[in-house]
């Protein structure tokens, strides 16, 4: 019986490891290999870090130092950007699998190929199987050779991520003639032609627009509502607004950083704006369910509709609210002291006499069952994700299936020691 009873804890305890196994973080793989030190570089300078770690299966070609020392030599990061997507395969390749390849060859989508600039196969890598044991890499485009060749296996999580060293890069037509893009790219231009005129134009008016083009320079990323944005309900009258406030709200929608959609998936810390002064002022935090991004400023959430434009250190997106600092329009109402009004008042009023003061205790009554239900199989984000269902009568059972939620990590986590010892 005891047994039965620990099994569900252990059983917890095993999705979360299993969730925890299967995250990776390329750079941090890579800090043990040295000779992939440039390659590594690169991939932080590009953001391609972020778009590597969001994805749960994938195969990284890495280059050696010396031959990732030609490529970057002769090429800007614009450049160098597409060339290491074009490395990153979507699928999961160890050795095993490279010698059992089906019919000897096969295509393979890239990262390359999700940016929308990959016409045709130029996305694609060719996988081939040659004889004596070797294995050959190159563009999936019409004419182009197997000009590289697996040099050797570095690291497997499997089936999560493979990483193999090959000999030269894999380069595709006209991937490294591809002009950089401009320092005085056109953002109004392509702003509007995104549906966001109405925010293009304030950037124009204000002048912020002069602060954007600086600040694309080193690495920006902007956040653009879309027209409809502005119409929308509870969006304040910009016009009441001084010139110092409106210039701070404009800012608010550009991070003085370069930090593309994968990049966005994988942040963890608040994001600084053109308008972050310090302390955590006019920052925005960011969430992530599957692939939908959402920002959040304090008073209500924003999604990424799309993306205009991401060439390093550049991106844009469209964003179907307006971005509402907190200090400039206040907290929303924060839902804790909802809760008081309900639990403050006594019970004893509102029973009737004789029996009804033994009832009264029922909600109680009723909390054991409802932590072995949801805790197994919530973990480890159960609790918070019941205390947001349950009405605020139901407080005293999150109370107890928090406690119960503690023990379970707990009493799981020395199963697992018991169980290596």
């Amino acid at each position: 019986m005891g047994a039965l009873r620990s099994f569900p804890l252990l059983l917890l305890f095993l999705c979360v490891f299993t969730i925890s196994a299967g995250a990776h973080n390329i750079t941090a793989i890579l800090a043990g290999f040295p000779e992939y030190s440039q390659y590594s570089s690169f991939l932080s300078q590009t953001k391609l870090d972020g778009e590597i770690n969001s994805r749960q299966t994938i195969t990284v070609l890495v280059l050696s130092n010396g031959v990732m020392s030609d490529l970057a030599a002769k090429h800007p990061l614009s450049v160098i950007k597409n060339a290491l997507s074009l490395h990153v395969l979507l699928d999961y390749y160890d050795p095993t699998k490279l010698h059992q390849i089906s019919k000897g060859t096969t295509l393979s989508t890239t990262l390359y190929q999700t940016t929308g600039n990959a016409p045709g196969n130029l996305g694609f890598v060719n996988i081939t199987d040659l004889q004596g044991g070797k294995v050959g890499f190159g563009s999936a485009a019409p004419g182009s050779k197997l000009a590289s060749s697996y040099t050797k296996s570095v690291k497997q999580i499997p089936y999560n991520i493979s990483i193999l060293e090959i000999s030269q890069p894999i380069i595709a037509p006209g991937i490294l003639t591809a002009p950089a893009p401009s320092a005085d790219v056109n953002i109004t231009a392509l702003l509007e032609k995104a549906g966001c005129k109405t925010f293009a134009n304030l950037l124009v008016s204000s002048g912020v627009i002069k602060v954007y083009q600086s600040a694309a320079e080193k690495g920006l990323t902007i956040f653009a509502p879309n027209d409809e944005a502005f119409k929308a309900k509870g969006v304040p009258d910009l016009s009441k607004l001084t010139n110092a406030e409106v210039v701070s709200l404009l800012q608010y929608h550009a991070s003085d950083k370069y930090n593309p959609i994968g990049a966005l998936k994988t942040i963890k810390d608040p994001v600084t704006t053109l308008a972050s002064s310090g302390a955590g002022k006019y920052d925005l935090s960011v969430t992530t369910s599957g692939d939908e991004v959402t920002l959040h400023t304090g008073i209500g959430p924003s999604r990424i509709a799309d993306t205009v434009l991401d060439s390093t250190p550049l991106a844009i997106f469209t964003v179907d609210s307006v971005l509402l600092p907190v200090e400039l329009f206040g907290k929303a109402p924060s839902p804790a002291p909802g809760l008081e009004p309900v639990m403050a008042p006594s019970p004893t009023p509102i029973l009737a006499p004789g029996p009804a003061p033994v009832e009264a205790p029922s909600p109680l009554t009723a909390s054991p069952p409802a932590p072995p239900t949801d805790t197994p199989e919530g973990a480890p984000a159960g609790g918070p994700t019941v205390s947001e269902n349950q009405n605020a009568d139901n407080a005293a059972v999150h109370v107890g299936a928090s406690a119960l939620f503690t023990v379970s990590v707990t009493v799981s986590a020395t199963v697992f020691s018991f169980l290596l010892s």
